[in-house]
């Protein structure tokens, strides 16, 4: 484990020592921006988990693995503090909604997991490992991922979070489906045996102590063929509707799970009881109930007297006037912080003023009108508060950041919204906003670098950016972390509230992420520079090992993007790696991030940087179609490289889809997952079959079996599936080395299929009718070869490829021999 940097360290053990302490911080909850009350109904079942002091925890291995409709029973139901833990933020899955991949892609399932916990009510955490993609067993995803590493990751959040019982999705056996789903069960058996004990992962020790949960069970489920239930189970009947909620769980569920909208998850909202079934994995067996053997009750910390007040509280609730129940919370809490039990003290103080604040009536929202801020900025903001409580309510202080504080006391009319305006400073060694398992860009061996183990199994970060309020209710204090913020009017959305962001001075990036060299072999590309303050005497150099290229020195104003031409002559792009990297001297300080930002809006916008590096690939290849026309699927980036790689390319539209207008193209190629994503190409496809028949060229990439706008893909009968070979150097054998797909215009050979990353390719057809011929053979370890990776078949006076090769991951990877094939592809017929 890596030590403390100071500033997380006395962030943690300030948190600590509050937490047990008169003084209380609260914030806004993970992933908001305002502090809110909750609803009379929300209140009413935060009291009521109060009087639970037990605590539930799921693991799989994915976002979308969990099993939401157990989860929001546990929470809304049974009033159980519930956490699910991801190994992995999905890095390596599909994207249905765009073209971010890998860590882009992670962020976005990142966020898409914490809105769905906002749904639920589950907690959520991660550990450090990265989803490298498909995976057929545990023994594969090991070679991957360290198996200790990742045990001591699950063995953290068990001592930090101390679940009682541990429910894992999977079984450790090929019915998981998926070598991670396996993994997931054997690490979640590993970290249970291992967490209780001392002499395990000792290195924690200085930070939680060893915990042991009473059982460890398996969540078995039936997911179309494969079915793990068997009658012995432990049958538990969940999705009983919640008069609180207005739904029953099940229904809670669906709209749980369909926040995953990057993987195209969105499911059934199913009312109605329905049983999960539970098999015991390790620790003690169960005969009644999940938490058998445990006291769940204030009992378990000798104070039976809390469970009574607790239970006069929820009596006497009055959902109209939630504040009448303060006078009895505030009394509790002191109550409560009288009890010895360290652990349970400080959860139930967290949960206890969340309630206080939530009866208050309590709002706060902090903003100011730019999305972006540079450290060191100064800049107008806006804080407005307002309470409803029946009790004197005042705020005793305010904290501006960098020591700016106002002590004159605001008083509280009852509902009445107070306004101050002020400007804040940004601390000059404010860091960027970016994901804290980002700000290393190396990864060790299919895991995230951790900066600091107080961050390990968070979703994201500690907020730092927080105006800080005291406020007094009665007698009471409360501190209240108000994260700064950026607020706009969307005519179509209304208010829009996300965090501030932090950005560095200035970015840059190459206008491409690959860059193709010229017939010459010389190489012309461009670099983006974006400043966001003033700088003076900026200088650009350019590097492949050694220095390429140096501009002169430039003076840069905020906001004003600058484009730079680099051109590189042939010789010396001949001695040349594969890589340029770019940078910006200003003195003896040097700049090297590209920026990335990530926008739906189903989540907040997310920001990540990059070293400003481009790919080179030395054209060796050669192609006799010129003019393109792409069909957009799920989100790729084929049509820019090919762009790039000097073919006309246009993207196709509704108006386009006629045989005259198409007839045009030497070559049509159709996005990943087009089928899926395009609802029109089930007219579509008619246009694009008689374009090929009429002596067109049609290049299908790979579809998926789910939401198909048609399954007529192909002039003959294909039958899709979820067959793949996921091992990134299986053996490819040509099954017709002569066919002109393999000769023309590129030679194709046992060189073209080095270097891919990831995978070969996914969804292979499994059958396809006999006017179609196979191109290749590959195949995993220990697997039967597939041959449905490339299907080609004459119709009419055209050609017709379906090919479920990965060509969206190895074009932006540089891969020059995926490229050669794709050119013969689109070049057939020309």
């Amino acid at each position: 484990m890596q030590e403390h940097c100071g500033c997380y360290f006395f962030y943690t053990m300030r948190k600590l020592l509050l937490s047990i302490s008169t003084l209380l911080v609260l914030s806004a909850t993970a992933g908001s921006q305002q502090v809110r009350p909750a609803t009379s109904a929300q209140i009413y079942h935060e009291i009521s988990q109060l009087q639970n002091l037990v605590s539930v925890l799921y693991i799989a291995a994915h976002p979308d693995d969990e099993n939401t409709r157990l989860l929001a029973w546990l929470v809304n139901d049974q009033h159980i503090r519930t956490a699910y833990l991801s190994l992995t933020r999905g890095d390596g899955g599909q994207n249905i909604i765009g073209s971010e991949k890998d860590e882009a892609l992670g962020m976005i399932r990142t966020h898409e997991l914490m809105e769905a916990r906002k749904l639920d009510g589950a907690e959520q955490f991660f550990t450090r490992a990265v989803d490298f993609g498909f995976s057929k067993t545990s023994e594969e995803t090991f070679r991957h991922w360290n198996p200790d590493l990742i045990t001591g990751d699950v063995v953290w959040v068990m001592r930090k979070f101390r679940p009682d019982v541990v429910i894992c999705r999977f079984p450790p056996t090929a019915d998981a489906g998926h070598g991670q789903h396996a993994a997931s069960a054997v690490i979640a058996k590993k970290a249970f045996l291992a967490t209780g004990k001392k002499d395990k992962y000792k290195e924690q020790l200085t930070y939680y102590k060893p915990w042991q949960p009473k059982r460890l069970l398996f969540n078995a489920y039936k997911f179309g063929s494969r079915n793990t239930i068997t009658e012995d189970m432990f049958p538990l009947e969940t999705g009983q509707y919640s008069p609180l909620l207005g739904i029953g769980y099940g229904e809670l569920a669906g709209q749980s799970r369909s926040i995953h909208r990057s993987q195209g998850a969105g499911t059934p909202s199913i009312p109605g009881v329905q049983t999960e079934y539970f098999d015991l994995v390790a620790g003690e067996d169960m005969k009644q109930t999940l938490f058998d053997g445990i006291d769940i009750t204030w009992n378990r910390v000798n104070r039976p007297d809390i469970d009574k007040k607790i239970e006069a509280i929820l009596d006497e609730f009055s959902f109209k006037k939630p504040e009448k129940s303060l006078p009895a919370l505030l009394a509790l809490r002191r109550d409560i912080r009288l009890v010895k039990n360290e652990f349970w003290r400080a959860q139930k103080l967290a949960e206890l003023d969340k309630i206080i604040l939530h009866c208050s009536g309590f709002m706060a929202e902090v903003y100011a009108r730019q999305p972006t801020a540079v450290a060191g900025d100064k800049l107008p903001f806006t804080l407005k508060i307002i309470a409803r409580a029946g009790l004197p309510v005042s705020i005793t202080s305010i904290n501006w950041l960098n020591n700016d504080v106002a002590t004159a006391p605001v008083k509280f009319k009852s509902d009445s919204l107070i306004t101050i305006d002020h400007d804040i400073t940004i601390p000059a060694n404010t860091p960027p906003t970016e994901p804290y398992w980002l700000t290393n860009t190396s990864i060790d061996k299919g895991s995230y670098i951790i900066p600091y183990d107080s961050l390990l199994g968070l979703p994201e970060a500690p907020n730092h950016l927080n105006v800080q309020l005291v406020m007094k209710i009665d007698e009471e204090l409360f501190e209240i972390d108000v994260p700064l913020s950026y607020k706009k009017l969307d005519p179509t959305r209304g208010d829009v509230v996300e965090p501030l962001r932090i950005v560095p001075d200035v970015t840059l990036n190459f206008t491409s992420a690959v860059i193709v060299t010229e017939v010459d072999g010389s190489l012309k590309t461009k670099v983006r520079i974006m400043p966001h303050k003033d700088i003076n005497n900026a200088i650009l150099t350019v590097s492949e090992r050694s220095l390429v290229y140096r501009s002169p020195a430039m003076n840069l104003k905020a906001g004003k993007e600058v484009i730079i031409p680099i051109n590189i002559d042939a010789d010396r792009v001949g001695r040349m790696g594969f890589f340029l990297t770019a940078m910006i001297m200003v003195g003896e300080k040097s700049y090297a991030r590209s920026q990335y930002t990530i926008q739906y809006n189903h989540i907040p916008t997310l920001q990540y940087f990059k070293v400003p590096y481009t790919k080179v690939v030395r054209n060796n290849w050669k192609v006799a179609a010129k003019k393109i026309g792409y069909v957009e699927g799920a989100g790729d980036n084929i049509a820019s490289i090919l762009k790039d790689a000097g073919l006309n390319v246009t993207v196709l539209t509704d108006a386009d889809m006629e045989a005259g207008k198409l007839r045009q193209y030497d070559a049509i190629i159709t996005g990943i997952r087009s089928v899926n994503t395009e609802k029109r190409m089930a007219q579509w496809m008619g246009h694009l079959l008689q374009y090929a028949e009429n002596g067109g060229t049609l290049v299908m990439q790979y579809n998926t079996l789910q939401d198909m706008a048609t399954t007529g893909v192909g002039p003959y009968p294909i039958k899709l599936s979820d067959k793949r070979v996921t091992e990134e150097d299986a053996k490819v054998t040509l099954l017709n080395p002569e066919h002109r797909l393999l000769t023309y215009p590129n030679k194709i050979t046992d060189d073209d299929f080095k270097g891919w990353v990831q995978e070969r390719g996914l969804y292979f057809p499994i059958t396809w009718d006999e006017q179609y011929e196979a191109l290749f053979a590959m195949n995993d370890a220990k697997e039967q070869p597939l041959k449905g990776s490339t299907l080609y078949a004459k119709y009419g006076k055209g050609h017709y490829i379906y090919t479920s090769l990965s060509f969206f991951r190895q074009l932006p990877a540089g891969n020059n021999g995926a490229m050669r094939l794709l050119m013969n592809m689109l070049s057939v017929g020309n």
